[in-house]
């Protein structure tokens, strides 16, 4: 299986995606260059057959094989205590932000399952390892910025102090979904926050860089930037 797809993904290359491809993803260097919607096509078929084998024996030379893992895993039709077994498996695969945030937002069993896959998310918060925190905040404004999780979310988002910048980044594109979403509770947030200063005037930044936020609003927010 593993020689038949890499064929596949060879044929289905674009030097000139690979190209545009490698200027966003820095010190990427097993890029191919095969376009989104032709891994989402493969990865389709692949959870309709024997799933379980293809992981097991999956391949990982290059980029667009281990995105492809990430694509599976969020089409495949099993119980959720699997596929966050399958999940926990991958997650030291990921290497960088595309393969990270990619595979959150096809995880969208999520929906159905919240209080399951918090308790998994959390503990990654904690780790040491850039994208491990990266996929548990990614996890956090992707499924749990509401009324249920808000207060929740914005406290553990606080928690985390990493000088990694796709770290940072992460946490501040989370604080702006949440404020977003919910102006009132993050901008009483944002006053009492322990982000350190890129973190919080980034996340400011991007609030107001919003089209859902109004004229007024972004006003207010950079009147609180750090100096």
């Amino acid at each position: 299986m593993n020689n038949q797809l890499k064929e596949q993904l060879l044929a289905l290359s674009d030097q000139k995606y690979q190209q545009f491809t490698a200027r966003l993803i820095p010190n990427i260097t097993n890029l191919l260059g095969v376009r989104h919607p032709e891994l989402h096509k493969l990865a389709k078929t692949i959870a309709k057959g024997d799933w379980r084998t293809y992981l097991k024996q999956a391949d990982d030379e290059y980029f667009e094989e281990v995105m492809l893992q990430a694509m599976v895993l969020g089409y495949i039709k099993t119980d959720i205590d699997e596929l966050l077994e399958y999940v926990a498996a991958f997650i030291p695969k990921i290497t960088n932000w595309s393969i990270c945030d990619s595979f959150c937002s096809g995880l969208k069993i999520t929906k159905k399952n919240k209080p399951r896959v918090w308790e998994f998310v959390i503990p990654y918060l904690s780790s040491a390892d850039t994208y491990h925190i990266r996929f548990g905040v990614v996890m956090l404004l992707t499924y749990f910025v509401d009324e249920e999780y808000i207060e929740q979310v914005l406290q553990k988002l606080d928690t985390i102090h990493s000088e990694e910048y796709y770290v940072q980044m992460a946490v501040a594109w989370a604080i702006s979904i949440c404020y977003i979403k919910m102006p009132e509770q993050s901008t009483k947030y944002l006053l009492e926050s322990s982000l350190d200063k890129f973190t919080y005037n980034k996340a400011l930044q991007k609030i107001t860089e919003s089209y859902q936020v109004s004229a007024e609003q972004k006003e207010l927010i950079r009147s609180m930037r750090r100096k």
